[in-house]
C-alpha cells in the first residue's frame, strides 16, 4: 500500500506574548491503511484519532513548540503509545505550553523518519521558532513546513523567539533549493508549491540579508 498524506484542520486558541487568536490548524497524517505519524498535533486529540482510525501511529511529530501545534500531542501519545519528537532548541516553548511533560525524542537535522516505507528527512529550520523543522518526503514530493514558509511568504516573526534575518536563511538555504514541483503542506492554510513561491521569496530573501 503506497503512502499518502492525510489532512485535516482543527481549531483552537494560539497565544503567545500575552495575546490569544482563533486559529485554524492544518494536522497532517503521513503513512498507509497501517501505519501513520501525525505531524502537528493541534487542538483536538479526539478528531486526529477519528482520522487515525486503525492505523498505529508510530511517531507525534512537532514542526515548532507554539501551542496551536503542541497542545494536543501528550493525549494523543498517551492514547497511541507514540513518542512525541521535537527539536531541542524548542524546547523553552514546549514548557510554556507542558511545564509537566517532556517530549519523548530530539529531532535533529539531517535526521530521517521512515513510515510505510516513505522517508521524511528532517529540515531544521530556524526563524519563526528556534527549533522549527521542516519534514520532506523525496518519494512524495512533499514537504510539510509547519509555519516556516506559507503561501504567500515566510512565517511570522514578529514574536519572542522568533527572527526575521533567520527565517529567510532557513527558506533560501533548507527549501527553495528543494524541486519546483515539490507540494508545500503548510501550518495553517491553503497548499502551494517550492516554484510557485520562488518568485516572490527572491524579494523576501533580499529584505533579510
Amino acid at each position: 500500500m503506497a503512502a499518502r498524506v492525510d489532512h485535516l484542520v482543527t481549531s483552537g486558541v494560539f497565544t503567545l506574548d500575552g495575546g490569544s487568536w482563533e486559529v485554524d490548524n492544518n494536522v497532517w497524517l503521513v503513512g498507509d491503511d497501517h501505519s501513520v505519524v501525525v505531524v502537528d498535533p493541534a487542538h483536538d486529540a479526539e478528531a486526529i484519532l477519528r482520522a487515525v482510525g486503525r492505523r498505529e501511529v508510530t511517531a507525534v511529530v512537532c514542526t515548532h513548540a507554539h501551542n496551536d501545534h503542541v497542545n494536543a500531542a501528550p493525549e494523543l501519545a498517551d492514547r497511541t503509545d507514540a513518542p512525541i519528537l521535537l527539536h531541542p532548541d524548542d524546547l523553552p516553548l514546549w514548557r510554556q505550553t507542558h511545564p509537566d511533560r517532556k517530549p519523548d525524542r530530539d529531532l535533529a537535522d539531517g535526521q530521517v523518519l521512515t513510515v510505510a516505507g516513505t522517508e521524511l528527512h528532517i529540515l531544521h529550520t530556524p526563524g519563526h521558532a528556534p527549533g522549527a523543522v521542516c519534514l520532506y518526503a523525496p518519494g512524495l514530493a512533499t514537504v510539510l513546513t509547519g509555519d516556516t514558509l506559507f503561501a504567500g511568504g515566510p512565517g511570522a516573526t514578529g514574536r519572542s523567539f522568533s527572527d526575521f534575518p533567520t527565517i529567510v536563511r532557513s527558506i533560501a538555504d533548507r527549501l527553495l533549493t528543494l524541486p519546483p514541483d515539490t507540494l508545500v503542506r503548510t501550518g495553517h492554510g491553503a497548499d502551494t508549491t517550492i516554484g510557485a513561491e520562488a518568485p516572490h521569496l527572491q524579494e523576501w530573501i533580499a529584505r533579510g540579508h
